[in-house]
């Protein structure tokens, strides 16, 4: 198998404000847009984010359009933790859980977009 990108789609009630979230707070750009869905990429992150407009009629399999959220967590590994979240604080972000580090030395933080998808960045710290 030859798999020349990946992507992973999640269902929101309102694709603009939470792929302005992402470009304006985690710096992805727009790939691609149509009537209910937006493709984003970004220069140095692996798969693109795509938001679709919950109950698209082209989302398939139908029983499973319902909203993404419950259980997700949107995880960015970056080098300056701490600087991003005083730089995403001040813009506005609504923080969910400020810089914590867990005793295996996971560092994260966590905000919340306008749909409630939960972003947390982390730094591996000794």
């Amino acid at each position: 198998m030859n798999i020349t990108q990946t992507a992973v789609s999640l269902n929101v009630s309102d694709i603009d404000a939470s792929a302005s979230f992402a470009k304006t707070h985690f710096g992805y750009e727009e790939a691609m847009a149509a009537d209910g869905f937006v493709s984003l990429q970004h220069a140095t992150a692996g798969p693109n984010l795509i938001f679709l407009t919950t109950g698209l009629a082209t989302f398939k399999p139908s029983e499973i359009a319902g909203p993404a959220g419950q259980g997700l967590l949107l995880v960015l590994v970056v080098d300056d933790l701490d600087e991003q979240f005083k730089r995403i604080e001040k813009a506005g972000a609504r923080v969910v859980t400020p810089p914590e580090t867990e005793p295996w030395g996971e560092r994260y933080c966590q905000f919340a977009d306008p749909n409630g998808l939960i972003w947390q960045l982390v730094q591996w710290v000794d």
